[in-house]
């Protein structure tokens, strides 16, 4: 919090900065990698009417600076290769940048199980020392937050690795300065399967940040095209017209605060403070001689309130695209891949709206970006929380819907489901290698046509066939198994019971059911339901589904009945 509050008072200086001479944005750089196969654009600021040359693979590319001292101009469309180099001329300066590599440009963002970087990662000590590849490199966004669009990232200190092109090497993966932990190690795998079934240089840009919702991500005009968020463009506006005086009062709260900090340490906050020490003692005691514990002291009488963040904090909206996505608007890239939701699930009313929040999110960043429909590949929520005790609950499954329904509403999208791949007590799971995978499966399927398969068991239809429900599948490929992920290996099990279904009359109340592979269905029925209404599969914040196709990936949850969630 404290550092994210640090960028708070800097970050409009940015946003409204003044360019005197021809300058770039930071993404543009020593070791960047430019997107092959389109007229990729290179573009910065500089005094109006300036003229602005671009020399490039032999040829040279002229401009005027318009009156709002910005500048583009469109190279050709390239073969991926490299390494090359890019120079710049203004009137009074001329910028070179060296060791330009043309391939695949992705984007990795989204909140902390995106942010989870390759240092703590579970295949980390034997990752790390491999991680030699001069053909991928990476860029980490330095977090800021804006309530109005930036323009670039704010400089970083000269040793910092942070906001500037990087190859890959086991120094920069190790590096402690380097993004949280390093780089996103989701994004990292993705990179590396990208780099070796294509066979041409990969560039990984990691903007994201921990705790984010994807109303946090969308720009203020992209939730004005949606009167379903007029609560969001709200909030955003009341932080807007309350930001000056916010900003002024802060240092003096927090002062405050920290006035208020020093008397909760010395008198009761210290774990180490006379009252705790008695309190253990006296546990020990009664410990010893059978006897009833005491009560803990009373610690909450001076408890401090952290001051608010002038700027609303990460969670408000806009917040992060201004900040971290918008000084990348427009750069060359090939798509994005995403994992994000958790926030969005923490009660089940924001659960059930993202279903329409995340594609306005997806459609929003196409517009802005101006490259037409870039792919868009997302991570479904893996499994979390206490293992399911009732076939339909938790707020979770809602999300997993919306991001489910968002590739029927949108082209060029694709989903990796992991709810076999979570961790119950942890909502950062420490294996990245089976998502990070999973999504460059999307990838090589759907977006560079290799014959691979890359979805499990998709839901296609139900059949009530007297007290049974009949589902049939899409994605069924060499067939339907019963089967469990095992670390990173898969145990197939055929003729292993099937778990994870649930089956409800019409009362609309779910009760697991038996469910039995007969071909290329599943048939569902539980005795007590004598007349089925619907089957729910995998519909909970952690489910025990085990249902997957043979080529080794999970099914999709699913419902077949369209009833509203219960929100109270």
């Amino acid at each position: 919090m404290k550092k994210i509050l640090s960028f708070a008072f800097i970050i409009f200086l940015v946003g409204n900065a003044a360019f005197a001479q021809v300058t770039l944005p930071a993404i543009f750089g020593d070791n960047m990698v430019l997107q092959r196969g389109i007229h990729v654009p290179v573009y910065g600021w500089a005094t109006a009417g300036e003229k602005v040359q671009v020399d490039f693979m032999g040829k040279t590319y002229t401009t005027t600076t318009g009156a709002d001292g910005k500048w583009l101009v469109k190279l050709g469309s390239y073969k991926a290769g490299g390494p090359y180099e890019m120079h710049i001329k203004g009137t009074s300066i001329t910028i070179d940048y060296k060791n330009i590599l043309i391939g695949e440009v992705w984007l990795a963002s989204g909140q902390s199980n995106m942010e989870f970087g390759i240092q703590t990662e579970k295949h980390a000590a034997d990752v790390i020392p491999k991680a030699t590849d001069n053909l991928i490199h990476v860029f980490y966004v330095p977090m800021a937050l804006s309530l109005q669009p930036l323009y670039d990232i704010a400089k970083q200190p000269a040793d910092s690795p942070n906001g500037k092109w990087l190859v890959c090497s086991p120094d920069v993966m190790a590096n402690p300065k380097f993004a949280w932990h390093g780089i996103t190690a989701v994004g990292y795998y993705f990179a590396q399967q990208i780099r070796k079934t294509t066979n041409v240089p990969v560039g990984l840009i990691g903007s994201y940040r921990g705790g984010t919702p994807a109303q946090s991500w969308i720009t203020e005009d992209g939730l004005k095209e949606s009167p379903a968020f007029t609560k969001y463009v709200d909030i955003h506006k009341k932080l807007v017209d309350n930001y000056d005086n916010a900003k002024a009062t802060y240092p003096q709260r927090m002062a405050l605060y920290q006035d208020s900090m020093k008397v909760w340490n010395t008198e009761v906050g210290n774990p180490y403070s006379e009252a705790i020490k008695k309190w253990q003692d006296d546990v020990a005691k009664a410990k010893a001689t059978n006897q009833p514990q005491p009560p803990q002291p009373r610690l909450s009488r001076r408890t401090p309130i952290y001051p608010a963040d002038p700027l609303g904090g990460y969670n408000s909206p806009t917040i992060c695209y201004n900040g971290v996505i918008a000084p990348l608007q427009g750069y060359g890239i090939k798509g994005v891949i995403w994992y994000q939701g958790e926030s969005n699930g923490d009660n089940l009313a924001d659960a059930v709206e993202y279903k329409d929040l995340f594609p306005r999110m997806i459609s929003n960043w196409r517009e802005k970006w101006g490259q037409g429909n870039f792919p868009f590949l997302f991570v479904q929520l893996p499994n979390f929380r206490n293992p399911a005790s009732a076939p339909s609950e938790g707020n979770w499954p809602w999300v997993r819907e919306g991001q489910q329904n968002t590739l029927k509403a949108l082209p060029k999208t694709g989903m990796a489901v992991v709810t076999d791949a979570g961790q119950a007590t942890d909502i950062h799971p420490a294996n990245k290698l089976v998502p990070g995978n999973r999504l460059a499966l999307v990838a090589r399927h759907d977006i560079y046509g290799e014959k691979v398969v890359s979805s499990g068991p998709v839901y296609k239809s139900m059949k009530i066939d007297g007290d049974k429900v009949i589902i049939s599948f899409n994605e069924i490929n060499k067939g339907l198994t019963a089967a469990s992920l095992v670390g990173d290996d898969l145990v197939i099990a055929d003729g292993q019971e099937l778990k994870g279904f649930g089956i409800a009359g019409e009362d609309h109340v779910f009760v697991w059911a038996k469910a039995v592979i007969q071909g290329n269905t599943v048939v569902v029925s539980r005795d007590v339901i004598p007349n089925p209404q619907a089957v729910r599969y995998n519909w909970a914040d952690n489910p025990p589904g085990n249902l997957y196709n043979k080529d080794g990936l999970p099914a999709n949850p699913f419902r077949t009945d369209n009833w509203p969630a219960l929100i109270k």
